[in-house]
């Protein structure tokens, strides 16, 4: 059969055989070897044998500048790594070893958890496995015949993975004596590992179940040179250092007690000046846009979630019930309801809407004790919410100024770039498709005529209606999903909810449910670590502290922070017996945008010194005249008339 590889030539294989039977060949006319190839969209290596009915084959190559080339890389380091816990502890057995987006992890049992020694020691082993250059070999087996080499080799967790597997045959990997059941793909030979790192040891139950076995998860990650990996090495010390939860703490912004309950926020008295002050923000913007405030019940009876069908598509993540007076009840994880109600006040006229509803909602999920993080992953959040009453032919206009409202927060947070989806019908779905078409056609003409570009993510809507996402991307190029978009046909026939038409007859309206931040708790820890704690001054806790340099000056600094108080700015004062480098040192540590400083000169020439958290030092300044450049920055729209 030919084999066409684009801008490298043409090949004759044999039918059944592997790429690299015309390996040498390719190596003759291409100046770099490819990683792998995709065939359509599937990614295959040099392994896998070709058997196809046509005669003619084209493949696309994947170099090491290609995003999947990585994949292919870390699948391998993942075997590589699992090869040398075998060779170290023969008893641990293999469970599996995927590629991840910045790595590859592979999850082993044994009887006790990896310690830092051990690990040092499979990096070491693995570093050798790569000097060797063990070639992989791919091999078909019968099921049987898989079943009878796992069982050799007393791989119990592979052999319920075989189970799982519908089809008849399967495939494995081998290098050197090691054997692991895999689809691939895989590079050449473990030399193309060039740079391997073992990462950290965690817990993670068997198929992801808590009824099922610990094993213990041995994460990495695999670079093709030692530049990219020492690269990606300082990328996650700066991820460190901007870490939520540590500055949470440092900074005395939230904390989360287990006395209390995993998941759950306390917001210290610092933590909760930055949500009110954001809170307050967006409820004024909200007003001014034409949306009405109001607030819902934390609970509600457990039948108005059987209404929704909450109980039905959503019940696994919601708490259990209570009982009360012989009557259930449950935490809500989900204002939409609510909002119907408050829409159902009245029987409304096609000329009230559209009607927009806004609540900064709290709401409990049951997440798993596993997946939680810090405030990114939470079992009580605050949602800021808001849903919108539309006709059909008001549809569009409606998520364009959703869509403005969605960019300009953004943009006042400082996220200027994000990736927008669009999911569309999934194949469970209520409504009739032509309405579904028509709202997907309302979300792609919102955004082509804001002029935001955008992805298809097909079969990925709610089963409820369409949506758009927007992931924003951060200073360290991290991507976090916060902005959601959702057209809803579900609920308003769920809960029969209608408006009167012009010719008096009943009409359905179409639902958009709408969240900017996603929730306060999880935009308030990207915010944290996109700014490493170091808030814009608008939002910053303490805006600015007053320190004196001798207690003779003590008497003009207290003027000196009353009247920077008395304009509304966040002041505080250390008048402290301490030397000044040490005042200054402690404020730069709490992140205080801006140091007053006051000494004996600035006493005599009823001035200030200010210095920045930055290090910039300004003296001689008049109270008046830093007064007038702070209420510029104080507006929250100080960055965009910055930029």
């Amino acid at each position: 059969m030919k084999i066409r590889i684009v801008d490298i030539g043409e090949f004759e294989l044999s039918k059944g055989s592997p790429l690299k039977s015309i390996l040498s060949e390719i190596k003759k006319v291409s100046k770099e070897l490819p990683v792998a190839f995709k065939l359509n969209s599937q990614v295959i290596d040099w392994h896998t044998p070709l058997n196809f009915d046509s005669e003619e084959v084209t493949l696309i190559p994947v170099f090491k500048k290609d995003k999947e080339a990585l994949q292919v890389l870390r699948h391998t380091a993942a075997h590589v790594v699992a090869q040398a816990v075998k060779e170290l502890f023969p008893d641990a057995k293999l469970g599996i070893g995927p590629a991840t987006e910045d790595g590859f992890f592979y999850d082993i049992y044994y009887p006790r958890c990896f310690n830092e020694e051990e690990l040092k020691a499979i990096e070491k082993k693995a570093k050798q496995i790569i000097k060797k250059r063990l070639s992989l070999e791919r091999k078909e087996l019968s099921k049987e015949e898989a079943e009878k080499l796992f069982s050799s080799l007393k791989e119990d967790f592979k052999l319920e993975l075989l189970k799982d597997i519908p089809d008849s045959t399967v495939s494995i990997y081998s290098q050197g004596d090691f054997v692991d059941l895999c689809r691939g793909p895989h590079v050449l030979h473990t030399g193309e590992v060039k740079a391997i790192k073992i990462l950290s040891v965690s817990g993670a139950y068997w198929k992801g179940d808590e009824k099922n076995p610990m094993l213990w998860r041995i994460s990495g990650t695999a670079f093709f040179s030692k530049e990219d990996l020492e690269n990606y090495l300082n990328w996650l010390e700066e991820v460190k250092r901007r870490d939520h939860r540590r500055l949470g703490k440092d900074l005395e912004l939230f904390s989360i007690e287990e006395d209390i309950g995993p998941g759950l926020v306390l917001w210290l008295p610092k933590g909760a000046i930055v949500r009110r002050i954001i809170e307050n923000f967006w409820i004024e913007e909200h007003i001014k846009r034409g949306y009405n405030l109001v607030y819902t019940p934390h609970i509600a009876l457990r039948k108005l979630w059987e209404t929704s069908g909450h109980l039905s598509f959503y019940s696994e993540n919601m708490f259990p019930p209570m009982e009360l007076e012989n009557r259930v009840y449950q935490l809500k994880p989900m204002n939409c309801p609510f909002h119907i109600y408050v829409y159902n006040q009245k029987r409304r006229s096609y000329r009230e809407l559209p009607i927009r509803y806004c609540e900064l909602g709290t709401v409990y999920r049951f997440e798993r004790s596993g997946v939680l993080h810090g405030l990114l992953r939470v079992r009580g959040f605050t949602q800021d919410d808001a849903h919108i009453f539309c006709r059909e032919d008001q549809l569009e206009e409606e998520l364009v100024k959703v869509l403005d409202l969605v960019t300009y927060f953004l943009k006042v947070f400082g996220f200027k770039e994000y990736q927008i989806f669009v999911s569309t019908r999934p194949d469970k779905f209520v409504g009739s498709e032509e309405i579904w078409d028509k709202a997907e056609s309302a979300l792609k003409k919102a955004l082509e005529l804001k002029g935001l570009e955008y992805e298809i993510d097909p079969g990925e809507g709610v089963f409820y209606g369409p949506k758009i996402d927007l992931k924003i991307r951060d200073v360290l190029g991290r991507y976090w999903q916060c902005s959601t978009i959702q057209v809803d046909f579900n609920l308003p026939e769920r809960f029969n909810i209608v408006y009167v038409g012009e010719d008096n007859k009943f009409y359905r309206p179409i639902m958009i449910h709408r969240a900017l931040f996603g929730s306060m708790e999880r935009f308030l820890g990207v915010l944290i670590e996109n700014y490493a704690g170091a808030f814009p001054f608008w939002i910053a806790p303490v805006q600015i502290k007053v320190l004196n340099i001798t207690d003779r000056v003590v008497e003009y600094s207290k003027s000196v922070a009353d009247r920077l108080s008395s304009k509304g700015f966040r002041v505080e004062a250390d008048f402290r017996n301490e030397k000044l480098n040490y005042k200054i040192k402690m404020a730069q540590q709490e992140k205080v945008p801006y140091m007053v400083i006051i000494g004996d000169k600035e006493v005599e020439t009823q001035t200030i010194s200010v210095r920045t958290r930055k290090g910039e030092v300004l003296q001689g300044l008049k109270l008046e005249e830093f007064v007038k450049r702070l209420e510029k920055e104080n507006s929250p729209n100080y960055l965009l008339e910055e930029s």
